[in-house]
């Protein structure tokens, strides 16, 4: 039994920055891989940044490179996203899922969606 729920977004500047939490609920919410996506409207879900169990290994899409930080204290069972410098074009809905498995390169190896946080990057 697993469930994430996200939370954090809202409506932000250029140049300002976010903390996005994910909050995984279930005994074994430790085990899975946690990716963060995002949907603009009209565009494709696209993975935005990932990280292991164990929090060691993280992944990062070029654009997001530099300016997001994912990190997760497993004590709370809660995943992370640090995003800084954000621009216009960083507006989307914001989810977070699970991988049973490990980062993988698809969102569609991922469940247990949440229902997602708007970010808004707007002046």
């Amino acid at each position: 039994q697993l469930q994430l729920v996200e939370s954090g977004g809202g409506l932000v500047q250029p140049g300002g920055s976010l903390r996005l939490s994910c909050a995984v609920s279930g005994s074994t919410a430790n085990y899975y891989a946690i990716g963060w996506f995002r949907q603009a409207p009209g565009k494709e879900r696209e993975g935005v940044s990932c990280i292991s169990p164990s929090g060691e290994v993280t992944t990062y899409a070029d654009s997001m490179e530099g300016r997001f930080t994912i990190s997760r204290v497993n004590s709370e069972k809660s995943v992370y996203l640090q995003m800084d410098n954000l621009k216009p074009e960083d507006t989307a809905v914001y989810y977070c899922a699970a991988d049973p498995v490990f980062c993988r390169n698809s969102w569609t190896d991922f469940h247990s969606w949440g229902q997602g946080t708007r970010v808004t990057v707007s002046s």
